[in-house]
């Protein structure tokens, strides 16, 4: 098992052992951080996640996202090695499971290309690499949409130190129930 492996393993396990209180209150501060954050620097279109694996739950947000003009877009696994596609969803709106267990959209007749994408990690480091699931998904979109905006959410746990890969590519920001990365 590498570094890697073995920390996304160990962070993962914390994630899961997290009280649901505990975990409530850490979604909504990131929540309302998100929020101030948007305030100051609006967008028209931003990809999210739907929460899986004990991620970070920004999904009571949205509605509010969609009120203040923003269109939202959930992320598609198309092909194994291939980036994301992003497609139009309205909180309400009929999910599926993807071929990862992920809820990704019913209709997919409005794909989306974010100002914004919203990056749930697992970890990142002081550098604002992150720490994902393996699949390298989130490395290969970002590669494919140089102008995109890219915003880690994580638990300040998440925050570790670890070896980024030439591939990798670095954050512009990440929100944490404490602060912002840079901050």
């Amino acid at each position: 098992m590498n570094e890697k492996q073995r920390l996304r393993k160990e962070l993962l396990a914390a994630r899961k052992a997290m009280p649901p209180q505990e975990k409530a209150w850490r979604d909504e501060a990131i929540s309302r951080r998100l929020l101030d954050w948007l305030e100051a620097h609006p967008v028209r279109s931003m990809g999210v996640y739907w929460p899986h694996a004990g991620e970070p739950d920004l999904t009571p947000v949205y509605p509010e996202l969609v009120a203040r003009g923003v269109t939202l877009a959930l992320p598609v696994v198309v092909k194994r090695d291939a980036p994301l596609e992003f497609y139009a969803w309205r909180p309400g709106e009929a999910l599926v499971k993807d071929a990862h267990g992920v809820m990704a959209p019913s209709g997919r007749d409005c794909p989306v290309e974010p100002e914004l994408l919203l990056l749930p990690c697992v970890g990142f480091n002081e550098e604002g690499y992150r720490l994902g699931y393996g699949g390298g998904y989130y490395d290969r979109t970002l590669a494919a949409m140089p102008g995109v905006q890219a915003i880690g959410v994580s638990y300040a746990a998440g925050k570790q130190c670890f070896d980024s890969h030439e591939y990798d590519i670095t954050m512009h920001l990440v929100f944490t129930e404490f602060d912002a990365f840079p901050s």
